[in-house]
């Protein structure tokens, strides 16, 4: 088991490995990691700083992406932005995950009221306005990105745990459920080992692009004021600060906008290429 396990893996590794879009995507998400992990000392101060002597000041040395109104420089700034973006994105998307898989396999199996009642919530969720929950409930907590976490992952967990209950429907069916189920294995335990592993690939996927949606959906709350609130950035904040001055400074909005864009392009081209090497039927399957 452990061999046909470890060559599984191979295989996949494989077949990601052959897609030149989602290497590119590694290499750029790994460069931006580095970046807001080192940027901080490329930039020689921190990113609360003021330096009242240099209020918008164009790139230069001393301040390699300028500095905004307050004297902040954008260096130090969006390093922090990308670190507070990153944090929330896969926590987010990580619990999502968690709790999605939970819930829809649980439902899937466990059928009758459970099953009932969590269709019954998710149905009710797809349709209720869940950005405008999120901005008043975001705006409530006065923007803590700490409480912003569990509220992504509340609107966020609706729509895969549907698609995995959907999923699952026809796993409870098979053969090593039966066998567990007539060896009186708890039904917990059921979904826990021999329901949810069976969903890796689907799993592993929504794992990866629901940075991107985690991403996209905390930087819309931060640029419109509902998201993370000063004294603390994100790159949602930097951009709805760049966005005023974007004719007469535009390093200001270019920054971390330019940011977003490689974050979000790269973890597409990684889900992507994901998605392609653990579909058997896909091309990069066939190539494997």
């Amino acid at each position: 088991m452990p061999a046909a396990r470890l060559g599984r893996v191979r295989l996949y590794a494989r077949r990601f490995t052959r897609s030149r879009s989602a290497l590119t995507g590694v290499v750029i998400f790994v460069l931006l990691v580095v970046y807001a992990t080192a940027g901080g000392h490329l930039a020689g101060r921190d990113w609360s700083a003021q330096d009242f002597l240099a209020l918008t000041r164009p790139p230069g040395p001393g301040h390699w992406f300028g500095t905004n109104q307050g004297g902040n420089d954008v260096l130090a700034q969006s390093v922090h932005g990308l670190q507070r973006s990153l944090v929330i994105a896969l926590s987010v998307s990580a619990l999502t995950t968690v709790v999605s898989a939970v819930a829809g396999a649980g439902a899937a199996y466990l059928g009758g009221r459970v099953e009932r009642l969590t269709l019954l919530i998710i149905h009710f969720l797809l349709v209720v306005p869940s950005f405008l929950i999120l901005a008043l409930v975001s705006n409530r907590v006065s923007g803590d990105w700490r409480i912003l976490i569990p509220l992504l992952t509340f609107v966020t967990a609706v729509l895969p745990a549907r698609v995995i209950w959907s999923v699952s429907t026809s796993l409870r069916e098979r053969d090593y459920v039966l066998a567990a189920e007539f060896m009186d294995v708890s039904r917990w335990r059921i979904v826990a080992r021999h329901i949810i592993p069976h969903l890796g690939a689907l799993l592993v996927v929504n794992l990866m692009l629901g940075v991107v949606n985690a991403v996209l959906l905390e930087t819309a709350l931060s640029f419109l004021g509902f998201g993370v609130k000063t004294p603390d950035v994100s790159l949602g904040s930097l951009l709805a600060d760049g966005g005023s001055t974007i004719s007469s400074a535009p390093w200001l909005f270019a920054v971390p906008a330019g940011l977003l864009v490689l974050l979000t392009v790269s973890l597409t081209l990684i889900g992507d290429g994901l998605r392609d090497a653990l579909d058997p039927t896909s091309a990069a399957g066939g190539r494997g």
